[in-house]
């Protein structure tokens, strides 16, 4: 009853009660990286945040907002899209293939165009009137090649006089760089959940971490100062969120609330819904959404954002998240959220948590977590990432166990629920059209023949894919390779790719006749995952022969997925290194990465032989 009260008093505040002295509002976004709601609104004492406290002093908090994806180049495609990042197809990190920093392959990049149908965000803005920017660190990292230019500039003082404003403010947030807060937060005051150990280096991280919110906050206290002084404040809707949630090993690239929980702070104009507190379901997407309600912009079909100040709107009973490639790991995880219930539904169980990472690699908290492993000086709880499979289903009862400690997937008691929301999530899945579970380099080759990666799912041979794809999975899970032998045989490359990763991983050794002709298989992938699956049954040469074939691929993608697979099986780099060097795609980063860690663990044999002999 509290929830609907707060909601009827905030609903219906649409462009007329914004709309002070006929002035349409000023919409700003500000974005930080990497945080978790650990400021003074959401209960954290250790450190002071006046700024964010004033945000909701005068403003509204969203207690349970959370974003699509746990990692930034995802969660901002949807964001300024409206729309989940699986729905468009920019959900696999850094994917944006006319990248220059990432070796991009240009045959590809039509694929990754924005049709025409679609209007991201900044658009519907700028077509109504609105000068539009992205200021601060001006971070864009969108999956997709918009149409047009998106911003005008960096700065909304550039606008013209009586022109509104739509304005992004990127901040660094918890990544901090290399800012030095003068009252550093004392590591030894921190406490770290239960997952992590007690360990100086985390205890420093974490220390850090709060020391970045505390420089965030004066960032956005001087935004605030300076929309008082331009005497716009009063005619600016403010939304503060984060694009995911903290960098540490289970929540940054993961599904669970650390990953997908984030700060959400609005201030409305003139003060309206001052001081009160939300506790309804909210996705990021529902920012994009209440932000065009508010400036009187017709929200367009294909945004699945939610109007949250609208006379019209409808809490969500569950906020869908997914996480696909980060950078060089390929993985395909989905969760929904309720309010209660966290379900994770892990697609490759067979992969573990802590696969190799570059990027996460690097950081002196993982480097840790590695070393401490190593040394069998984790406990039960806090060894369970680097375990060398996952559980197929997780399920968390968030009001008896706030840090998803204890998976309740296999308790029986718990079986209705976890099927309620397993079949929750598969349709959300369907409806929002999952292009994530299409690998890779066959959905590029789609997205080309169909005009875009939005555009895939949307082709009538292609209406029942998603629920073919995870029929195809959930047989591999059942270990039935008979079904998994027949959909070898499919006329489509996606459901031949899921079924041949499979019937390696069961080492169906009556799948090798069906699993060699493969490898001339029409699609490159597919090519692939029949000769990593050879592999494993024993047929050592032929297998390594098409992998070393696939390096020269037209797809890009094929050739990393290559690399990736002779990583995965552990075959001798000797002789496949130099034709990694040779391959046109050398440049891409991802294959650069791998290849590294290929010829560390070359130089590594060799030192170790080297010894042996000696």
């Amino acid at each position: 009853m509290h929830l609907k009260l707060q909601l009827v008093s905030l609903v219906g505040l649409t462009l007329a009660s914004f709309s002070l002295a006929g002035q349409r509002p000023n919409i700003l976004w500000i974005i930080a990286e990497d945080a978790s709601p650990d400021i003074g609104p959401y209960g954290e004492k250790l450190i002071k945040t006046p700024a964010f406290d004033r945000l909701a002093r005068e403003g509204i908090t969203f207690t349970q907002a959370f974003t699509t994806a746990p990692v930034c180049s995802p969660s901002r495609s949807a964001l300024i899209a409206g729309m989940m990042q699986t729905t468009l197809g920019s959900h696999n990190h850094e994917s944006n293939h006319a990248a220059p920093d990432i070796g991009g392959d240009a045959s590809f990049y039509p694929s990754y165009r924005i049709p025409a149908e679609i209007k991201l965000i900044p658009e519907l803005f700028a077509d109504a009137g609105y000068y539009v920017v992205n200021g601060g660190t001006a971070k864009t990292h969108y999956n997709f090649v918009p149409r047009t230019v998106l911003y005008a500039g960096t700065d909304w003082a550039g606008r013209a006089a009586g022109q509104p404003f739509f304005a992004q403010i990127q901040l660094q947030g918890g990544k901090g760089g290399g800012l030095q807060e003068p009252d550093a937060t004392d590591p030894k005051s921190v406490t770290l959940p239960p997952f992590l150990p007690d360990e100086p280096v985390l205890r420093k991280d974490r220390a850090k971490y709060l020391d970045n919110w505390k420089i965030t906050d004066r960032e956005v206290g001087a935004i605030l100062a300076r929309l008082e002084q331009e005497g716009i404040l009063e005619h600016t809707a403010i939304f503060f969120l984060t694009d995911h949630g903290i960098a540490h090993l289970r929540a940054k690239q993961f599904l669970y609330e650390d990953g997908l929980h984030i700060p959400l702070l609005v201030r409305l104009p003139g003060g309206r819904a001052a001081n009160t507190r939300r506790t309804d379901l909210v996705c990021h997407l529902d920012i994009a959404a209440a932000s065009l309600d508010l400036a009187g912009i017709p929200i367009p079909s294909y945004v699945q954002g939610r109007a949250l100040f609208s006379a019209s709107y409808q809490p969500r009973l569950a906020v869908v998240g997914a996480r696909d490639r980060c950078d060089e790991t390929v993985d395909l995880i989905r969760s929904v959220r309720t309010a209660r219930f966290r379900y994770i539904r892990n697609f490759m169980s067979y992969r573990p948590h802590m696969q190799p990472n570059q990027y996460k690699d690097r950081e002196r908290i993982t480097k840790a977590m590695r070393r401490l492993h190593a040394a069998g000086q984790l406990n039960e709880l806090q060894d369970r990432l680097f375990l060398p499979t996952r559980p197929i289903d997780e399920l968390y009862d968030l009001e008896n166990d706030p840090y998803e400690l204890v998976n309740l997937a296999g308790n029986h008691a718990f079986d209705s629920v976890r099927s309620e929301l397993r079949d929750q999530l598969y349709q959300a899945m369907i409806d929002q059209r999952d292009a994530g579970m299409i690998p890779e380099p066959i959905l590029d080759e789609m997205a080309l023949a169909a005009g875009s990666k939005y555009a895939v799912l949307l082709q009538p041979e292609n209406h029942d894919l998603v629920r073919a794809i995870v029929a195809t999975i959930e047989a591999g899970e059942r270990h039935d390779p008979e079904t998994l032998r027949g959909i070898l045989e499919s006329p489509t490359p996606a459901l031949r790719y899921w079924a041949a990763v499979w019937l390696g991983l069961l080492r169906d050794q009556a799948a090798r006749p069906a699993l060699a002709r493969r490898l001339h298989d029409d699609s490159g992938a597919v090519r692939v995952a029949a000769a990593e699956s050879l592999y494993r049954l024993g047929d050592h040469e032929p297998a390594l022969a098409e992998l070393k074939h696939a390096l020269n691929s037209r797809n890009h993608n094929t050739a990393f997925y290559a690399v990736r697979a002779w990583e995965s099986i552990g075959a001798p780099t000797g002789d496949f290194l130099p034709l990694i060097r040779q391959s046109p795609h050398a440049d891409y980063e991802y294959i650069k990465r791998v290849a590294h860690r290929l010829a560390r663990h070359e130089t590594r044999k060799v030192r170790a032989e080297t010894d042996s002999a000696r």
